[in-house]
């Protein structure tokens, strides 16, 4: 299925339509599947998405079927000012009716090898079938300056066949000790929605949705769901150099 790029004035817009989402991806899962499996990503855009769904959206969601996991996480303790997980309990899972038998975190504090491990054993627990990991429902994910998500980053290693993967490397100059999901996992979810703000991203979207395939260069391009969606949220700004059409792309201005 070609993927979707939906362009909104600015992050505000963005994030109300990412919050719409959720509550829609999590109806429709709870109607059909009883459950709402969903992934989320750290960093700074998911920040007001987070608010949102515990605010304005609270009341729109049976949080007790809502299962959370996340795409990656740094290697520090849950307090850490750092952890992805530390950051959504503080903004969201703290605020909303949601089982903590509901939140499954990446444990950063155990170090990379370890909790990659220990993570895929919890994944394990809500496979799909013929799977070892679960069909997420929703997976949200960033993309960074160099075209990095999760944390799969340049010249990381591509045919991965494990469902998480320690990452340990050297990552613009200072060290990247990471769990993250691989992209077998997330090309099985039914949707994935990548949410990226600012001009200083333009010309990599550019590069991540043309004709061109450079996955160990752009790890963006590895994920396309092979049955499922894939939507890209995006402001004004990351979408400044992207051509008036693209290839196989649905453009919608949000």
């Amino acid at each position: 299925m070609n993927p979707e790029l939906r362009i909104f004035r600015d992050l505000e817009s963005l994030s109300h339509s990412a919050a719409k989402l959720f509550v829609e991806q999590a109806d429709q899962s709870i109607a059909e599947r009883d459950q709402f499996l969903v992934a989320l990503n750290g960093g700074s855009t998911p920040t007001r998405l987070f608010q949102l769904l515990a605010t304005d959206y609270r009341g729109q969601a049976d949080w007790s079927k809502v299962h959370v996991f996340w795409g990656d996480e740094r290697c520090v303790p849950p307090d850490d000012a750092g952890s992805s997980y530390g950051q959504a309990r503080d903004l969201l899972l703290s605020r909303v009716s949601i089982p903590d038998s509901n939140i499954h975190r990446i444990k950063g504090e155990l170090g990379p090898a370890e909790a990659s491990k220990e993570y895929t054993l919890v994944l394990k627990r809500f496979a799909s079938s013929a799977l070892d990991w679960p069909r997420f429902d929703l997976v949200y994910l960033g993309m960074g300056e160099d075209g990095h998500t999760a944390s799969l980053f340049p010249g990381s290693p591509i045919n991965v066949s494990e469902p998480t993967m320690p990452v340990t490397a050297q990552y613009q100059d200072r060290p990247a000790n990471r769990v993250t999901l691989t992209p077998i996992v997330f090309n099985s979810a039914r949707l994935v929605a990548f949410m990226a703000t600012g001009e200083k991203k333009a010309i990599t979207l550019a590069e991540v949705l043309s004709d061109g395939y450079n996955p160990e260069l752009y790890p963006a391009q590895r994920i396309n769901p092979k049955d499922g969606e894939l939507i890209w949220l995006v402001d004004e700004g990351t979408a400044s150099k992207l051509p008036r059409k693209i290839k196989g792309l649905k453009i919608c201005e949000g």
